[in-house]
């Protein structure tokens, strides 16, 4: 007898729930990097520029690996990944704890910048392992129907990750970056092994199958048990011979029908069947092996335009949240410094970490909201959830509108929530998009592909970011600024940072600006596109129906 899947809310299926959030919370660790850049430059004479490429090296291992993860992900499960992410946290931090333990008074010599930014991108590769071992199990172990929300769940411990570490080691050491930096490799890598015990795939229980008009198969939500790896664990091979029927009669023949594991088995009608190409292909998607919806994956999803649209709204928005994410310690620095004979280097370190935890806990909260709401937008409104990109990219204008009108430090936790909020929720979205575009079998290495484009934005705008902040710091030493005093109190040479205010950084948010405008722009396309390419699914199921 055929062994069943366990229940919805049964415990191995919430003990992966929580598993993934745990191993997603230590695996967002690279957003804690302004939380001690400024304290690493002013211990290793670091130039502002110098600081962001070693921000931008952990951006870029987190971002480049993801193909790589997820086609291991895919096709190995998550041994691996969790594996090498427990030992590549490890080294990466105490490493770099290892360099600013002994480059105290020390200017740093070319290869002790080589090993910071290598250990920080390791740290990166970390970061996606887990990552993509915590979205692709809990993706593939619940229904369509919660997926939004509890994908934005699991990716808000991702967002989570730099509020939780830095309070930890405040309350344990505080003002101490070393202690700082222990707590991440040893804190963050623990989990990983937790996750080897506890994070497994979950084959869904049989969904009912009855044909609606409105969503296609109603009770079905587009999902089927997908076994593999630890799934195993759960679901016998079926050794039936399933013939390849038409999905209609197969309805109305079998009302009870489930959708058979066996090689051979066939995908329902849903209203996310058909793929996202030309209309050529419609007919053939009915009698696809079974998966979630569409499957685009390899060489078919660089020929497909949504890829290119999906890319360009990232690298633009993912940019400008990388840019304020590596920078928001020297802003805020740069703002209290402004005006103030009475600068304070504790004072200027609290006013840092409120910034960081401001935007950790802001990215953690806009996480799951927009998992709630990409639902509601899906289920209730019966509208695509690419309309959720205007939602970001609508807080992500206001963000830097909002950073370019703020000159007091007090008040520069506003812009800060804002874009916690909106970088959280581009992230919370973009896997959930990439299922409904381009199916869930191979969700992992679509999303590595997609993660690519983070590299494009955050180099240029994190670059530009801090050649604008070296080069006012430059004009500060040439001119008749009192900031000599400043410097002695706060830590870094007078070459190295810059204290007049907004003036340091603001040319580097009109470029966001704009970015983020096109991207809003094309945002709303994404949507109508995707309106229009649904109703037209609908109609075509609707018509199979009948005939």
């Amino acid at each position: 007898m055929e062994a069943q899947p366990p229940a919805l809310l049964s415990v191995p299926r919430m003990l992966t729930l929580v598993g993934s959030i745990l191993v997603s919370l230590s695996s967002g660790t690279n957003y804690i990097y302004s939380a001690y850049a400024p304290q690493l430059g002013a211990r290793l004479f670091l130039s502002h520029t110098q600081l962001n490429v070693i921000g931008l090296a952990g951006n870029v291992g987190v971002y480049l690996s993801g193909p790589a993860w997820g086609r291991v992900v895919d096709t190995k499960g998550p041994r691996i990944p969790l594996i090498s992410a427990f030992a590549c946290l490890l080294i990466g931090y105490l490493g770099i704890r290892g360099i600013y333990d002994n480059g105290a008074g020390t200017t740093t010599s070319f290869m002790h910048l080589v090993v910071l930014i290598a250990c920080t991108f390791i740290t990166g590769l970390a970061g996606n392992a887990g990552l993509a071992v915590a979205v692709n199990t809990t993706a593939k172990s619940f229904p369509e129907t919660s997926r939004g929300t509890i994908t934005g769940l699991v990716l808000s411990g991702f967002g989570l990750s730099a509020f939780f570490f830095a309070t930890v080691a405040s309350i344990a050491f505080p003002g101490d970056t070393s202690a700082l930096l222990l707590v991440l490799g040893l804190g963050a890598a623990m989990p990983m092994l937790l996750g080897l015990v506890i994070v497994r795939q979950i084959p869904l229980p049989p969904p009912s199958t009855t044909l609606g008009i409105e969503g296609g198969l109603r009770g079905h939500e587009g999902y089927h048990p997908i076994p593999s790896g630890d799934a195993a664990l759960f679901i016998h091979e079926n050794d039936s011979n399933t013939s390849l029927l038409d999905p209609t009669e197969l309805v109305h023949e079998a009302p009870n029908y489930h959708v058979p594991e066996s090689s051979t088995a066939v995908e329902l009608v849903s209203d996310r069947i058909i793929s996202r190409g030309s209309s050529a292909r419609r007919s053939a998607s009915r009698a696809r092996p079974a998966h979630d919806g569409p499957n685009v994956h390899g060489k078919q999803l660089w020929l497909t335009p949504d890829f290119y649209l999906i890319f360009v709204i990232m690298s633009l928005l993912s940019g400008t949240g990388l840019m304020y994410i590596n920078n928001v310690g020297s802003i805020s620095q740069a703002l209290y410094a402004k005006g103030n004979p009475n600068y304070d280097e504790l004072e200027a370190l609290r006013w840092q970490a409120a910034q960081v935890s401001t935007l950790s806990v802001c990215n953690f909260a806009g996480r799951i909201l927009i998992g709630l709401i990409a639902d509601l937008i899906r289920i209730r409104l019966r509208l695509p959830r690419a309309y959720c990109f205007c939602i970001v990219s609508t807080l992500f204008v206001v963000s830097q509108l909002s950073a370019i009108s703020i000159n007091d430090v007090a008040h520069l936790w506003k812009a800060t929530a804002l874009l916690g909020l909106a970088y959280g929720g581009l992230f919370g979205i973009a896997p959930t998009i990439i299922i409904d575009w381009f199916g869930l079998s191979h969700l992992s290495e679509n999303w590595g592909y997609v993660s690519l484009s983070p590299l494009v934005g955050g180099n240029i705008f994190s670059l530009l970011f801090g050649r604008n902040l070296d080069s006012h710091a430059s004009d500060d030493d040439t001119g008749t600024h009192s900031s000599l005093p400043l410097v002695r109190r706060g830590g870094l040479p007078s070459e190295h940072q810059c204290f007049d205010g907004r003036e340091c950084y603001v040319s580097s948010l009109y470029v966001t600006v704009t970015a983020c405008l096109i991207a809003l722009g094309l945002s709303v396309w994404a949507g109508m596109r995707d309106q229009r390419k649904t109703a037209e699914v609908k109609r075509e199921a609707v018509w199979d129906a009948e005939n």
